[in-house]
């Protein structure tokens, strides 16, 4: 028998096994310092006593066991004899918890069981001095000495299999909520005694105590002391470690790398082990490889959502944490602290608020990338802003009024990888246009609900680590939808207050005006009335020329700061007008310039206006065009019928709009690309043809010229008796 009483140094197994005993003491007595204080203090008074002094008396037994194994070796007689109350104080601690556990009908069998195992384990001392005897007889090596030792071990092997039966059954006969408060406590008993089970067994076979097991040994009392801290804290403590998930990710990154390096030793180890003359070259070989190996995962966006998910899956009991989105989603939107101005452009330099309420959503969810739909006049959804999208071909018309409808009444999160393999919760496959259905980079639709009222439509990108929503996703999206979409409300409330403010604007500026237009009337009548008596005087009428000029010139500069050409007029009835007739009527007024009228009916094209009116915005139609266009550039006015409606189309080849100002900024008032331009000019002219019942259309790309279409009823197609049309009424019905 080779059984070590003390330890041969502080290197190798031996070395780690006396510091592994020596932290197990000091973890074991913090531990019984804890519970002492917390028994003085009165906490779970409620419970008996004998229960409340059972774990704080294992726990400092063990505590004595661990010191004396590392003051003075595995196989030492005071290391035996500590062996023994350990497990003694151990089994007290398993009949504790069988007493408090309530189930008095299964305790009784317990008790005869637990003094078998009792008495067994007394056997020890007494196998220890009938040892000590023989040794003493001058007979070591003696067959005596080894029976005795072989009994020794077979009655540890005994009592340590039937204390994990005992633990097994406190453990699966627990209720619920028992089960809960006994499962870190049963872990350390289970844990100890599991390896000790083991240790044993390999004892009794190579009739010694091996050095590397006696240093796992002590480990495994270590991690033992941990689990048995976590138990008694989860149950007699209600506070939880929580920490942050930043604080989780750094630790969990760091577990990783450290994890990685001991895997490097370790093959370093082996290699090394191996020998050999190529031993320095795989070496650094394994070194290289594994380096270029890190170098390629630690900047990569996808292993980082992973180690985000695992965090947030197995540490967290949810997936978010609301107190940071919300910080993170409320700064987002609120960055710049501008407010988006007219024609979707921003009062400040910061980004647009589209592109904001896209991005708010898309860092929720960890998508990369997402685009919003807000409603068009006509109710379906077109394309606002993209937020790191420029790829996403999206089409004119995006998505339906009926498809509208669906997300407006219902609010319903559309999970497209769903809708792709045919699952339909709410009739959601039918409302998503087919376009998004066939892009698998689009992979969530959120709807912007306000009052009943869709504002708008969210498309997130495919995140890098693509998982399935569940229901922590749709109420976080949810909520934050509903914010956004408050949030563009009140910007477009906001946008709706600053035009009724330039409009307020534009009318002191309509009375300062028509404050100089009284004056010269004023003039002009007071010229009239004394032409009737000195008409006939030189010097009158040469003062009177003057006086004509001046006005004339004053009429001018006026007409010039308005830079329109007037407004409509009231109570004009609508006539039958030759489209044609007054194109090449128009035309003259460009004498010189590239105008040319192009007839394409052989018919008159009779179209139910007023003259004045529909010449007012043809003349503003082609000077833009003749604006937009370069020197010797042809502007062509086209007029054609089909069907029931006579068109007038004004085409240049100019410098073209873009698809998003033609959309945001062409007809909203005060929105110019001309220099000193007042803004209001598109807007007249569709609000002018809208009041003869007609409807102006624009086709237009950048670079290649654009296209405006006046479309008007034909007067065969027109009520007999058309009633006088009022612009300012005809608008508030548009």
């Amino acid at each position: 028998m080779h059984a070590p009483s003390e330890w041969t140094g502080l290197s190798g197994w031996g070395g780690l096994g006396q510091w592994g005993f020596v932290l197990a003491a000091f973890a074991a007595l913090v531990l019984g310092g804890w519970q002492i204080e917390r028994y003085r203090r009165g906490h779970d008074a409620a419970r008996a006593r004998a229960v409340r002094l059972a774990p704080i008396v294992a726990v400092l037994v063990c505590a004595l066991w661990a010191l004396i194994e590392a003051t003075y070796g595995p196989g030492d007689p005071a290391a035996l004899i500590a062996d023994v109350a350990r497990n003694l104080a151990c089994l007290g601690l398993v009949y504790a918890l069988f007493v408090d556990d309530g189930r008095h009908e299964t305790v009784a069998p317990v008790r005869p069981v637990l003094v078998v195992l009792a008495v067994v384990e007394l056997l020890q001392p007494a196998l220890l001095v009938l040892r000590l005897r023989l040794g003493m007889d001058g007979l070591p090596d003696s067959h005596e000495l080894v029976m005795i030792f072989e009994i020794s071990v077979i009655l540890r092997l005994l009592v340590i299999t039937g204390a994990l039966v005992l633990v097994h059954n406190l453990y699966v006969g627990a209720m619920g909520p028992q089960r809960q408060a006994l499962r870190w406590t049963c872990g350390a008993l289970a844990l100890i005694w599991g390896y000790d089970l083991n240790f044993y067994t390999m004892v009794y076979l190579v009739n010694a105590m091996p050095a590397q097991l006696v240093g796992l040994r002590a480990l495994v009392a270590l991690l033992g002391m941990g689990v048995l801290g976590m138990g008694a804290m989860r149950e007699r403590s209600q506070a939880r470690f929580s920490p942050s998930r930043a604080v989780a990710f750094q630790s969990l990154s760091l577990l990783v790398i450290g994890g990685y390096m001991l895997l490097m030793v370790a093959v370093a180890q082996s290699v090394a082990w191996l020998g050999g003359g190529a031993t320095m070259l795989t070496q650094l070989g394994f070194v290289f490889a594994t380096t270029v190996l890190v170098l390629v995962l630690v900047p990569s966006q996808r292993l980082r959502g992973w180690l985000n998910v695992m965090v947030s899956k197995h540490f967290f009991q949810h997936r978010y944490d609301y107190r940071a989105e919300w910080l993170r989603f409320t700064r987002t939107i609120g960055q710049g602290h501008s407010v988006q101005g007219l024609g979707g452009q921003e009062t400040g330099d910061a980004t647009s608020l589209h592109a904001r309420v896209v991005q708010a959503l898309a860092d929720i969810t960890d998508s990369p990338r997402g685009a919003l739909l807000v409603p068009a006049d006509n109710g379906d959804l077109v394309l606002a802003a993209r937020w790191q999208w420029p790829t996403l071909d999206v089409p004119a018309q995006a998505m339906p009024a009926h498809s509208v409808a669906f997300f407006e009444q219902s609010g319903f999160i559309v999970d497209l990888d769903e809708v792709r393999r045919g699952v339909d919760h709410r009739g959601e496959a039918c409302a998503t246009p087919g376009w998004m259905a066939q892009d698998e980079a689009i992979w969530a639709l959120v709807p912007l609900v306000h009052f009943d009222r869709l504002v708008g439509l969210v498309a997130l990108g495919r995140p890098p680590l693509a998982r399935k929503l569940d229901w922590e996703d749709f109420d976080l999206l949810r909520v934050a939808g509903h914010q956004i979409a408050s949030t563009i409300a009140e910007n477009n409330g906001q946008l709706a207050l600053l035009e009724a403010s330039r409009f307020d604007e534009f009318n002191r500026r309509i009375a300062f005006v028509m404050h100089d237009i009284k004056n010269l009337a004023s003039q002009l009548s007071l010229l009239a009335r004394n032409a009737e008596r000195h008409a006939d005087n030189p010097e009158f009428r040469k003062d009177m020329l003057l006086t004509l000029g001046n006005a004339a010139d004053k009429l001018n500069a006026l007409l010039a700061r308005l830079s329109r050409y007037g407004t409509g007029h009231g109570g004009e009835r609508l006539v039958p007008v030759d489209a044609g007739a007054l194109a090449q009527r128009l035309v003259a007024r460009w004498q010189g310039m590239p105008v040319e009228v192009v007839i394409g009916r052989a018919d008159p094209c009779l179209v139910m206006v007023s003259p004045e009116t529909l010449e007012q915005v043809l003349v503003h139609l082609v000077q833009n065009a003749l604006d937009a266009s370069g020197p010797g550039m042809p502007v062509r006015i086209e007029v054609s019928g089909e069907g029931e409606t006579g068109s007038v189309a004004v085409v240049d080849s100019g410098c073209g709009m873009s698809a998003e100002f033609v959309r945001n900024g062409l007809f909203k008032p005060f929105v110019s690309t001309k220099p000193g331009g007042f803004g209001i000019g598109a807007f007249e002219a569709r609000e002018l043809v809208r009041a003869m019942r007609g409807s102006l259309d624009v086709e237009s790309r950048e670079g290649l010229g654009s296209r405006f279409v006046v479309r008007l009823p034909l007067a065969a197609q027109s009520p007999p008796d058309l009633p006088p049309f009022d612009l300012v009424t005809e608008q508030k019905v548009a």
